[in-house]
């Protein structure tokens, strides 16, 4: 390990700032374009020990747990807390900008749609029994170490203030020492709390954490492993309207905010389309909005989330009708012909893209494509077979879910 002092000069896609060694980049989390820093230097890899020089971008970052100072370590939730507003959005924005300039792409790229504190309603924790009680919080940056976390303030105020009952559950299904993961959703009937990674559960320790939870208020669900232990109340989300149950531990949107931005855009592109395909549909977050345009098309490769779809398209009125197939687009994706039926396609995949997805819907004839994805690096790919099958992109717009982050949503909307 070496100390040097070093000039950060951009930030990475990852948040990190880049100093130029003699030997190459250096990445140094917690730094900002334009500043001077102190390092401790392992290979490309530096540790901030001090500021000789901060960017005016600077700010006192908003919670105690943030950045090389943070109590009991540093949590790894957050790398971006201090930066300011204004140049932190531009970095997101000029994210999508670089990922789409990759492929030769050069559209008009909207301002970023903001986050703000306090709005995440699904975060998830690191969990794990000690000898001096249940620790409960956030894995330290490349780190299996937890940090135990007082306050959070990206996440919502229904469920830092149900923190100490996400610890009751906790400690009662803590089987040893072993670190286990509690995905915590909030919806209107309360927390959907998904426990995973535990080992089994006896049967005593099964009854003794039901009746545990029967106590707490405000907790809808409790499952562990993929199985529901306990409900005391139906967990329901809102997708534009419509409710709906998902399967334990199911994909959701992060914020509430985002995914109606996210909607209005998906529901605007596609306009008054009577045949809408919605590939990797999930629970629905984008189907059953669109089923009040036109008939839907719901395609899904995991069966749970698309039940709960299926079952709240035919218990909601005011409906187009929805058909659902449960279909591994990766493998089979829905190919040309089967495609010359609908007048859209929404897509949403997880961050690996839908190249071979794109590559039929390029071949296609369907006259407006909507694009929906958190990695715009493979988005770029997709959009690049797109436009080389003739697709025009008409508007592309980043969307921040995941505050102080790297990450960044965008929606894009495509034209034959």
């Amino acid at each position: 390990m070496s100390t040097e002092t070093v000039t950060i000069q951009k930030l990475g896609a990852q948040g990190d700032g880049i100093a130029q060694g003699a030997d190459g980049p250096i990445y140094v989390p917690f730094t900002l374009p334009g500043e001077s820093v102190a390092i401790a230097r392992v290979k490309s890899q530096g540790t901030l020990m001090s500021i000789a020089a901060a960017s005016p971008d600077r700010r006192e970052p908003h919670c105690r747990h943030f950045g090389p100072d943070g109590v009991n370590g540093t949590c790894g939730g957050c790398t971006l807390q201090h930066y300011a507003d204004a140049p932190y959005r531009a970095f997101k924005r000029q994210l999508v900008i670089d990922a789409l300039r990759s492929k030769g792409l050069t559209p008009e790229v909207d301002d970023i749609i903001a986050a703000h504190s306090g709005e995440r309603r699904k975060v998830v924790f690191a969990a794990r029994k000690t000898e001096k009680g249940t620790l409960i919080g956030f894995n330290q940056a490349e780190s299996h170490h937890i940090v135990a976390i007082e306050e959070c303030p990206i996440a919502s105020s229904g469920i830092m203030s149900q923190l100490p009952a996400i610890t009751a559950v906790a400690a009662a299904l803590a089987v040893n020492a072993e670190a286990f993961r509690i995905s915590v959703l909030e919806m209107p009937s309360g927390l959907d709390l998904a426990v995973d990674d535990v080992k089994s559960l006896s049967d005593k320790q099964r009854r003794s954490a039901i009746e545990m939870v029967l106590t707490l208020r405000g907790i809808a669900r409790v499952s562990v492993n993929g199985e529901i232990l306990v409900e005391p109340a139906k967990p329901m989300i809102d997708f534009g309207g419509v409710q709906v149950s998902p399967p334990p531990g199911a994909f959701t949107q992060a914020t509430k905010q985002a995914e109606d931005a996210m909607a209005e855009l998906v529901t605007t592109h596609v306009g008054k389309a009577k045949r809408i395909a919605d590939l990797f549909a999930g629970s629905g977050t984008f189907s059953l909005r669109l089923a009040r345009i036109g008939r839907v098309h719901a395609v899904e490769g995991e069966a749970k989330p698309l039940a709960a779809l299926d079952y709240a398209a035919r218990n909601t009125q005011g409906l187009k009708p929805v058909t659902i197939e449960r279909r591994d687009l990766f493998r089979r994706p829905l190919m040309k012909q089967e495609l010359k039926v609908y007048d859209a396609v929404v897509f949403d995949p997880p961050r690996a893209g839908a190249e071979f997805q794109c590559k039929e819907l390029a071949r296609s004839q369907v006259k407006k494509i909507v694009a929906v994805s958190c990695n715009p690096l493979t988005l770029a790919r997709d959009l690049a077979l797109l436009t080389e099958g003739g697709y025009r992109i008409t508007k592309v717009t980043p969307i921040d879910q995941f505050l102080w982050t790297s990450h960044v949503e965008v929606v894009v909307a495509l034209e034959k």
